[in-house]
């Protein structure tokens, strides 16, 4: 009788222990999207605070100091599409999306180097960056002296500055008339024996004039070839001399509307590192979402770069590719619940320098290795079981759902976990997007099949993202666009 008892009693305490369990079972986390449509493109305004005209003319723009501040505005390239639906340009964003990405793969699969697409006075190999076809943020500045001003883009993927000039053996179409350096009092050449020259990772030499020369190729057969040289650029009232730059004067391939390229990147030509002096090495940027606010994107370079409200996590070296912002990606929460499955190992760099984590700016949609994304997917479909899914995906996303004549959801909470205890929390808005104008909203990760993850500006929306290159270090600030 005794050990019925026992063995009853025992019974309810298997039935009833899971059940408490499931009870203290934390619940998932969620948070509100306001439902969007896809961005409309803003067009192109002069700033009224200033007058490029005046600025021509004017021949004492004082020159920055040490612990100076610059504070730029960005334009998206959509803004330089005339006559194109919203639809169609967010189609041509994850087409460029595709391309640059494959470039990025080939690039640190590479290590940063490809054949050359000219013999002539080049050694064998040069450096690849990325095209301005695969460009997303523009620029406006000033370049030689008087200033001329013309459209740049801005990339993290690529470190030397460069600009098509006069005469052209071959440049393509852009907004501005070409930059003619005769015309520049502060152009200056560089000698194929100058220290600077050899900083280019392949120098060219002019035999006759004994100029240094340069030339970045790119992923898809562009490239821009010419004099390596020095210039003032000027941004808006903000000069800032002795910059070393490509004159291009043979610029082929798909590039776009912009004049050239300001390089980003972490290498030792970028404009970062070039004006390390007089900013700190520190620059700063914040990517408005451009479906929900009006007010610009921005960059800043200098001490106001880094912002007190950011979480930080250490740069990654990759010892074969010195171009690219590396971070070490730990794991993701999808509803307050760390993702089974997603851990440090995934996203590993090895010493041959294959794999790793980079924060890029040209990049729209986070690409996962292939293990990680489906892990993160099927945790946000199992907490996303409220909404309509769509029937299929919609190009390059294969978790979409159908939002039609809703005006706001509740989606589980995204974070992601950096090394140094950085963990950024998405806003729904950054994960859960537009991709037509019938109520077609996906999930903004892809997976990839290389080893390579990018976190892209997509999630970086509304974020000022911190490079401090002194302190080694990249961080998040939310609601940074302020």
């Amino acid at each position: 009788m005794e050990g019925r008892k026992v063995r009853t009693l025992l019974l309810s305490f298997v039935i009833i222990l899971p059940s408490l369990f499931i009870g203290l079972a934390k619940p998932l986390e969620y948070q509100t999207l306001v439902l969007g449509s896809l961005p409309q493109p803003q067009t192109l305004t002069p700033d009224l605070s200033w007058s490029e005209s005046g600025n021509l003319a004017a021949t004492k723009i004082p020159e920055t100091e040490s612990g100076s501040v610059l504070d730029v505005q960005l334009h998206h390239r959509d803004a330089f599409s005339f006559n194109a639906t919203p639809q169609a340009l967010f189609n041509l964003r994850l087409d460029r999306d595709e391309f640059r990405v494959k470039t990025l793969t080939a690039m640190t699969a590479a290590g940063g180097k490809i054949s050359p697409v000219r013999g002539k006075d080049f050694s064998s190999s040069v450096t690849s960056g990325l095209a301005q076809g695969s460009g997303e943020y523009f620029t406006r500045l000033g370049i030689g002296t008087p200033p001329r001003y013309v459209y740049m883009v801005l990339d993290t993927g690529s470190d030397v500055v460069w600009v098509q000039c006069a005469p052209c053996r071959k440049c393509y179409s852009q907004t501005d008339p070409v930059f003619d350096p005769a015309k520049s009092r502060s152009f200056a050449g560089v000698t194929c024996d100058s220290p600077l020259c050899h900083r280019l990772d392949s120098p060219g030499c002019n035999q006759k004039t004994k100029a240094c020369l340069y030339q970045v190729s790119y992923g898809d057969g562009s490239f821009t070839f010419g004099e390596f040289s020095t210039e003032t650029l000027t941004f808006r009232r903000t000069r800032v001399g002795r910059v070393a730059i490509g004159c291009g004067h043979d610029n082929e391939g798909l590039f776009v509307g912009a004049a050239g390229l300001l390089g980003l990147g972490r290498g030792k030509l970028s404009f970062p590192a070039q004006t390390g002096r007089r900013f700190g090495r520190k620059f700063s940027y914040c990517l408005v979402d451009r479906s929900s606010s009006s007010r610009p994107s921005s960059v800043i370079f200098g001490e106001s770069a880094v912002s007190r409200s950011a979480v930080f996590t250490p740069l990654v070296t990759n010892p074969k590719l010195e171009t690219f912002y590396y971070v070490e990606l730990i794991g993701i929460s999808v509803g307050g619940v760390r993702v089974a499955g997603i851990t440090s190992s995934l996203f590993k760099l090895d010493a041959a320098g294959n794999g790793g984590v980079i924060v890029d700016s040209g990049t729209s949609v986070t690409r996962l290795t292939r293990p990680a994304y489906v892990a993160l997917r099927d945790a946000f479909r199992a907490g996303a079981t409220e909404l309509k899914r769509s029937a299929g995906g919609f190009s390059l996303f294969d978790t979409c759902y159908d939002l039609s004549g809703k005006t706001e959801v509740k989606v589980p909470t995204v974070v992601l976990h950096f090394s140094g205890g950085a963990d950024v929390s998405l806003p729904a808005s950054n994960y859960l997007i537009p991709v037509n104008s019938n109520g077609m909203f996906c999930f903004a990760f892809a997976g990839t099949t290389s080893g390579l993850t990018i976190i892209g500006n997509i999630q970086q929306q509304g974020f000022r993202v911190v490079f401090d290159l002194t302190g080694n270090r990249i961080g998040f600030a939310p609601r940074g666009c302020a």
